[in-house]
C-alpha cells in the first residue's frame, strides 16, 4: 500500500524537521553558493546572523578553522539547540542566543558576517543591518542573500494553505518571498553605513521530494507545523489532494524542480 503522507506523524518539532527535511534539499544548495562567494579564508572570524540550524556556520568553520573563529547567532532557542546536536563539539561553534538588531557582541570582532534567507524575518531591519556592520572589522564584509520573488509552485500553494490550514501560515510563505528586490536592499544597505554594496540576483534551480511528501515536509518544518498538527486527517488529506494536482507540473523523474530567485548582497563595513 502507498505510504499517506498526509497522515505520517512528523512531530511538533519543526526545527528538527527544517534540519532533516528543508536542509538538505532547499538549505543547503542555496548556502554552497553563498559561501563559495564570501571567499572565506583560513583564520577569519566570521558570524553567521539568523544561522537556523547552522548549515552556513558549519560549512563556514570548515573554510576559516583552525586558526578562526566561527559564531552562529539566533533568536530561536529550538533551532540553535539543533544546530548543537548536529554539530560535533570538537569544531569549536559559538553558539549565540540573541536578536539581531541588538546583538550581544563586542565592535569589530569579525572578518565576515554571512546571512542565509533570515533578513525578511527580521522587524528592524535597519537597526539589524547597523548591529551586523558595529560587529565588522574595519576591513570586514558581508553577504547575505534573501529569496524571491514567489516561486510559482509556492504561488500555487498559498490560496490553498490559507483557506486549509490558516491565514497565519499563508501570512508566513508571503513573508518568506518579501524582499528580493535589489534596489530596496541597497536602499537599506546603504541606510545602515555599508560601502560598496552590490547586488546581484540569480535564478537557482532546486530539486525537492514528489509533490505529497514535499508539501508535509515543508509544512513540518516551518511557523505552521503547529497548524499542521491539530488538523484532522481528512483535512489533511484534503489540502494534498487540492494542492498536489497544481504540482504536477513541476515533476521530473519521481521528484520535483522548481526556479526560484536568490538575490544576494555583497557590501563593505
Amino acid at each position: 500500500m502507498e505510504q499517506s503522507y498526509a497522515t505520517t506523524n512528523y512531530g511538533g518539532d519543526a526545527p528538527c524537521n527544517y534540519q532533516k527535511f528543508f536542509v538538505p534539499s532547499i538549505g543547503r544548495p542555496v548556502a554552497e553558493d553563498l559561501v563559495a562567494q564570501a571567499n572565506l579564508k583560513s583564520g577569519e572570524h566570521v558570524l553567521d546572523v539568523g544561522c537556523g540550524t547552522g548549515v552556513v556556520t558549519r560549512m563556514a568553520a570548515g573554510q576559516v578553522l583552525p586558526g578562526g573563529t566561527v559564531t552562529g547567532l539566533d533568536l530561536n532557542q529550538g533551532m540553535l539547540a539543533t544546530a548543537r546536536v548536529n554539530t560535533a563539539p570538537e569544531i569549536g561553534i559559538d553558539w549565540v542566543e540573541a536578536d539581531a538588531a541588538a546583538i550581544p557582541l563586542d565592535d569589530a570582532l569579525f572578518d565576515v558576517v554571512l546571512c542565509q534567507m533570515s533578513l525578511q524575518f527580521i522587524t528592524n531591519k535597519i537597526a539589524a543591518l547597523r548591529e551586523m556592520r558595529r560587529v565588522l572589522k574595519p576591513s570586514g564584509r558581508i553577504l547575505l542573500n534573501v529569496p524571491g520573488p514567489k516561486p510559482l509552485l509556492f504561488a500555487a500553494l498559498n490560496d490553498s494553505i490559507a483557506r486549509r490550514l490558516s491565514q497565519d501560515a499563508a501570512a508566513f510563505l508571503d513573508l518568506v518571498f518579501a524582499m528580493h528586490d535589489p534596489a530596496e536592499l541597497r536602499d537599506l544597505f546603504e541606510s545602515a553605513g555599508f560601502k560598496d554594496v552590490s547586488v546581484t540576483a540569480v535564478p537557482k534551480v532546486l530539486t525537492v521530494p514528489k509533490p505529497e511528501e514535499f508539501l508535509w515536509q515543508y509544512v513540518h518544518s516551518s511557523p505552521m507545523a503547529s497548524d499542521a498538527m491539530d488538523m484532522a486527517p481528512s483535512a489533511r488529506q484534503a489540502l494534498e489532494d487540492e494542492v498536489c494536482p497544481k504540482w504536477s507540473e513541476f515533476v521530473d523523474g519521481g521528484k520535483m524542480q522548481f526556479k526560484v530567485g536568490i538575490a544576494t548582497v555583497r557590501a563593505s563595513a
